[in-house]
């Protein structure tokens, strides 16, 4: 994908994800840790572009509820296993400390989220602090 002709032109960059690593890569602007879900490494790229505040979204972890908000995928895609989301859940909850190393505060917005690391507030209050 580099390799096309236009990817510079257009400013897109490839996001690569370690899969070696399941924890917060901060080292390489672009090189994210697996986690085993999109929304590490978004709160991966987060902490790279220098957020010093991140408001976690729909990071409920849980299957328990639905699979989704949306509903199951269909088609090719994977649906989360609750073995999937215990190990999504363990690995951005053991992210706490060093995003607290970096002082990054991270509010959790998501009422339903089983996650225990992060204070949980409505996003409306979250924005205003």
């Amino acid at each position: 994908m580099d390799n096309h002709p236009d990817l510079k032109a257009w400013g897109i960059r490839n996001i690569i994800v370690d899969k070696s690593q399941d924890n917060l890569l901060v080292g390489d602007l672009g090189v994210v840790g697996w986690g085993g879900n999109s929304g590490f490494h978004a709160l991966n790229l987060a902490v790279q572009f220098g957020c010093k505040k991140i408001l976690l979204i729909g990071f409920d972890m849980r299957v328990d509820r639905g699979i989704h908000w949306h509903g199951p995928h269909k088609g090719a895609l994977n649906n989360p296993t609750p073995g999937n989301v215990g190990r999504w859940r363990r690995v951005i909850d053991n992210s706490a400390p060093a995003l607290a190393a970096l002082d990054i505060e991270v509010i959790n917005c998501s009422d339903i989220s089983v996650l225990r690391n992060y204070p949980k507030m409505s996003f409306e209050r979250a924005l205003e602090c």
